[in-house]
């Protein structure tokens, strides 16, 4: 069965057909779903999620471009939910340098807080990295996040960053953009990671692969990563889905 590293499905793009998507899940070879929290009323949507589904799992976290809410109060809230045993996972927490604010102290301030719950609670971490590299790689070593493992999702830097992080003990999200035209470099990651080291996501609704760019993504268009994954490596598809589920297993704990 097909293990879903990364997907919103709290997200309002979802509202209308939410319940009949999710339900539909695992008859579509869709065995595991994390829901990953972005903020705290995301994270609070998704724990919600999980607690309906058997196969849903929850992330408790912040995103880097919404820390400007984060204070004592709500991170106390946060770390209470992380005894939920649904929540698996801290995340996704980490870096975006995209945009201008929140400002780059405050996001790297509270993605060490939040790494700091990560080893306090032993749970992986799930790492939002959009172009901060440098500083996301150094934070990360500096805080020793290979001993609670993880995964840098949707990763968009080179194949030497990346191996560079497997080494540290992490994970490589993969994700729709393997299967763009213009995604060489993700198919060179590929090429360089070792699928043990790979675990499958959609980020949905973002994201979407080929065939489907540019629309809503769901969970359902995943079989059109793992086939790319298993081009690139000369692997058999079905090895590819049994191998990454392995993986998340391990690395999720479950």
């Amino acid at each position: 069965m097909i293990f879903e590293t990364h997907a919103h499905y709290d997200d309002e793009a979802f509202d209308p057909d939410r319940e009949e998507l999710l339900s539909a899940m695992p008859d579509s070879g869709i065995g595991t779903i994390i829901n990953v929290g972005a903020s705290i009323n995301s994270t609070q949507a998704g724990i919600r999620l999980a607690e309906k589904y058997d196969f849903v799992y929850a992330a408790a976290g912040v995103h880097p471009s919404e820390t400007a809410e984060l204070n004592e109060e709500n991170f106390k809230w946060l770390e209470e939910q992380c005894n939920n045993k649904k929540v698996v996972a801290i995340g996704e927490i980490g870096l975006d340098y995209y945009w201008d604010e929140p400002e780059h102290e405050i996001q790297k301030f509270w993605f060490q807080r939040q790494l700091a719950l990560a080893h306090k609670i032993s749970k992986p971490v799930i790492i939002h990295s959009r172009d901060a590299a440098k500083d996301t790689f150094d934070i990360l070593a500096a805080n020793n996040a290979g001993a609670v493992g993880g995964v840098i999702h949707c990763f968009s830097y080179g194949a030497d960053f990346a191996l560079r992080y497997v080494e540290m003990g992490l994970y490589i999200g993969v994700g729709g953009v393997v299967t763009f035209k213009n995604g060489r470099k993700m198919k060179e990651v590929v090429e360089a990671v070792p699928i043990e080291k790979i675990l499958l996501e959609t980020d949905s609704p973002y994201l979407a692969p080929e065939p489907n760019r540019g629309k809503r993504n769901t969970s359902l268009n995943i079989p059109f990563i793992a086939q790319k994954i298993a081009e690139i490596k000369g692997l058999d598809y079905d090895e590819v889905v049994r191998i990454t589920e392995e993986n998340a297993r391990c690395m999720y704990r479950i």
